[in-house]
């Protein structure tokens, strides 16, 4: 299957975000970017001392991803993008980038991301109070804005419902 769309896999860390992403967008046929790949140094440093990002932090980082969003719907090229994207008005700077954005929502028991986040070996984000921060942060999106999917299912089988999704909106 291949789309035109630009996609966002959100949620809090350790929910899944890299791993759907990079396999939605290779069967859709679109560049996968990680948004982790685009924190400044200073946030990076931030976050692997512990110490949450604020509104400030990601300002700059949410409209460098809108940028890559705009780049791509002006182009009409397909574009999965993995973000955590907490509050609505953060997915409202993305939606400056592409507002027909389409956002698949990978939401968990703070349990199962919890041991998700205890298997990593070499990321920056690390620990329970970070991880509690962005589980305070997260506005979880409504069914009008995001399409949800519980983080329980198999990462293949979350891109199968993506794909169902997609192929469903692509031919209307």
């Amino acid at each position: 299957m291949t789309t035109t769309r630009r996609i966002l896999v959100m949620g809090v860390s350790g929910s899944g975000k890299t791993v759907v992403g990079r396999l939605l967008a290779a069967r859709v046929g679109a560049e996968f970017i990680d948004g982790d790949d685009h924190h400044s140094p200073s946030s990076i440093d931030k976050m692997a001392r512990g110490i949450p990002l604020d509104d400030e932090d990601r300002r700059e980082w949410l409209e460098t991803l809108a940028g890559f969003l705009a780049d791509h719907r002006e182009r009409q090229v397909p574009l999965v993008i993995g973000c955590s994207a907490l509050r609505r008005r953060y997915r409202d700077i993305l939606r400056r980038g592409d507002p027909e954005l389409l956002i698949f929502f990978l939401d968990g028991s703070r349990e199962r991301l919890r041991q998700r986040l205890g298997q990593r070996e070499s990321h920056f984000f690390k620990g329970d109070a970070m991880l509690d921060s962005q589980l305070a942060a997260l506005e979880p999106p409504g069914t009008d804005e995001a399409i949800p999917l519980d983080i329980d299912q198999s990462p293949a089988a979350l891109v199968e419902t993506c794909i169902a999704h997609l192929t469903s909106t692509d031919t209307r």
